[in-house]
């Protein structure tokens, strides 16, 4: 809602702008016509036996142009703008700061394999350095082993990746993962463009054979664009030629090599910060209420309120209880009754205790016992 009232004063301005620049381009083109007439009519005394009164034609140049109506109006409009951005985006973010004790070596190995993920190798490096934790550096050689290879595969060079996965396939297979047969592939391709249909059927048939009893659809395809070979742009097989291919082949291999080390695709900061900023107006808002009502923030130990995040941040299921609104938790799991309603096992328990261990479910009239709840795993 907030950001679509911004969007809103945002078009005004923009479309004032357009009218206000638009009305003063034709007053300049009108007084500049004058102008080149006045001078053709000042030069025409050369050319005439007439006098012309330059005073009066001089004085005629001073008319007054109004450009005061539209600047007011985008001034008015522009001033709004700037006061909605000033009162919905608060510029003092540390007012939804929560003092945190945090363990200074996991935030540096954070910030660290952070850099390192990212293929800033040297600023890592200066990171540890200046905070004297060298063990933080230990998954370095793993990225710098995963960035050789995808700069390798940024030049259309297989090779070092075919290693790798050749050392790993086992793993892969366990991911349920494609990725050598994907390598094969582009370059099955690269070498029917270059090197004709003798060049890739000899690849084939080395490299491309023993893919065939499990994958004999995108094996026979293949074979079927040698009937294509050199004029592959116009044939059913067009699509495969498409760059595209090679970057998801560099996305998929990030992906597989950081799910064998045991690292998430994204960096645990980069997605640390989206939610926080996604997060961030709720929690401003919140902070704001609460200054104003006189609470301490800082000494809340569980939000009022929701924070609704995308999807993209949702990586498990997360339980609540109906009944004690408090989070589902090793300690205090998620229990489904034999009416198929589910409380926590903290909640069952205290309702049990009050009838000889038989409870009747909040939600509907059905009655059971602790020992026929079952707890569920999300």
């Amino acid at each position: 809602m907030e950001l679509s009232t911004v969007r809103d004063a945002f078009d005004r301005v923009a479309k004032m702008q357009k009218l206000s620049s638009s009305k003063s381009q034709e007053v300049i083109d009108q007084v500049g016509h004058e102008i080149e007439q006045a001078l053709t009519k000042i030069q025409s005394v050369d050319d005439s036996s007439l006098p012309v009164d330059l005073k009066s034609t001089l004085t005629q140049l001073k008319l007054k142009h109004q450009l005061e109506g539209s600047q007011k109006e985008l001034s008015v409009n522009l001033n709004k703008y700037l006061k909605l951005l000033e009162k919905l985006f608060n510029p003092d973010i540390s007012k939804a700061y929560i003092n945190v004790d945090f363990d200074h070596h996991i935030v540096n190995q954070i910030i660290a394999n952070h850099f390192y993920r990212n293929g800033l190798f040297d600023l890592g490096d200066c990171l540890i350095n200046e905070a004297g934790e060298p063990e933080v550096s230990a998954l370095k050689s793993h990225f710098l082993e995963m960035y050789k290879l995808l700069e390798a595969l940024r030049i259309k060079n297989i090779e070092p990746a075919l290693n790798w996965v050749a050392a790993n396939r086992e793993k892969l297979k366990q991911n349920a993962s494609n990725l050598e047969l994907k390598l094969h592939r582009l370059q099955f391709f690269e070498i029917l463009q270059k090197r004709g249909r003798a060049g890739a059927l000899k690849y084939a048939r080395t490299y491309l054979a023993p893919f065939a009893l499990f994958h004999l659809d995108e094996v026979q395809k293949l074979m079927g664009s040698l009937l294509w070979a050199r004029r592959l742009e116009k044939s059913p097989y067009a699509e495969l030629l498409n760059s595209a291919h090679w970057d998801k082949l560099t996305e998929e291999l990030t992906q597989q090599f950081c799910s064998l080390l045991g690292q998430p695709y994204e960096s645990p900061l980069t997605v640390a910060i989206a939610a926080g900023l996604e997060g961030l107006p709720t929690l401003l808002k919140l902070a704001n209420v609460m200054a104003a009502k006189k609470h301490d923030w800082q000494a809340m130990k569980q939000l009022p309120v929701p924070v609704e995040l995308g999807k993209e941040f949702q990586f498990h299921s997360i339980f609540v209880c109906p009944v004690s609104r408090e989070q589902g938790s090793e300690e205090n799991p998620p229990m489904l009754l034999p009416c198929l309603h589910v409380l926590c096992k903290q909640s069952i328990m205290k309702m049990s205790k009050t009838s000889s261990r038989i409870l009747k479910c909040p939600y509907c009239p059905s009655e059971a016992s602790v020992a026929r709840c079952r707890q569920l795993y999300f």
